[in-house]
């Protein structure tokens, strides 16, 4: 697989790809670009068993793969196995975040009872990736209001952590905003994650005017 992999080489990729992966080193990304990494899962997704057995993996790019790969498993059990074996190894924001098992759409009683525990351990990107498919999943017709306290309930002093947090409010409010707004008019969040929720609400388009104006006026 990694003869493979450096055929797909782009070092003008690595380059700048290696700048939004400040904590790998860029000798460990052999820079392949996200659609060829796709095709790559495709093409054997029904022929990875090695592959997904030989943890951990060397390369970023090597792990971006498992992820992909993990992602093409139709089988609920079978995801959840694979990826609970993969979440430890996981060691940057684009790996956790690339990582979306398209079988979770069909299970997601299940899957809640699964991001809570993810949420509730101490490892930076299991937590990540937890708050990340609540967010995925649960903000729309699968939607309750006691679900945004979970984030709540979450102390860390990790980046990585508190980032997805405010992306996670950020999103529920152009969702939810009346039951999200309240938070922030409470202040129940942390100051970073209150205002860096603000500012990444702000950005988006799915805010109106009036609710950017009045989210600039909360600002802590």
């Amino acid at each position: 697989m990694q003869e493979e992999l450096f055929k797909l080489q782009d070092k003008n990729y690595k380059e700048f790809h290696s700048k939004l992966i400040p904590n790998i080193k860029e000798d460990l990304i052999i820079g392949v670009r996200v659609p060829e990494l796709r095709k790559l899962a495709k093409k054997y997704k029904d022929n990875s068993s090695y592959f997904l057995n030989n943890l951990p993996h060397k390369y970023y790019d090597e792990n971006v793969l498992h992820g992909l790969l993990i992602s093409e498993i139709k089988d609920y059990n079978k995801c959840i196995y694979e990826l609970e074996r993969f979440l430890p190894y996981i060691d940057n924001w684009a790996v956790c975040d690339m990582t979306n098992p398209k079988v979770f759409k069909k299970h997601k009683e299940e899957l809640l009872i699964k991001i809570k525990e993810w949420i509730n351990t101490k490892d930076t990107y299991t937590i990540r990736y937890g708050i990340r498919m609540l967010m995925n999943y649960y903000l729309d017709e699968d939607y309750k209001k006691e679900y945004l306290n979970l984030p709540l309930k979450i102390k860390s002093n990790e980046y990585y952590i508190n980032m997805m947090i405010a992306w996670y409010y950020a999103t529920a409010l152009a969702k939810q905003y009346e039951d999200t707004i309240k938070l922030l008019e409470t202040k129940k969040l942390s100051p970073w994650i209150h205002n860096k929720t603000i500012q990444k609400a702000r950005e988006s388009y799915r805010i109106t005017k009036e609710q950017k104006d009045y989210l600039q006026t909360l600002k802590i």
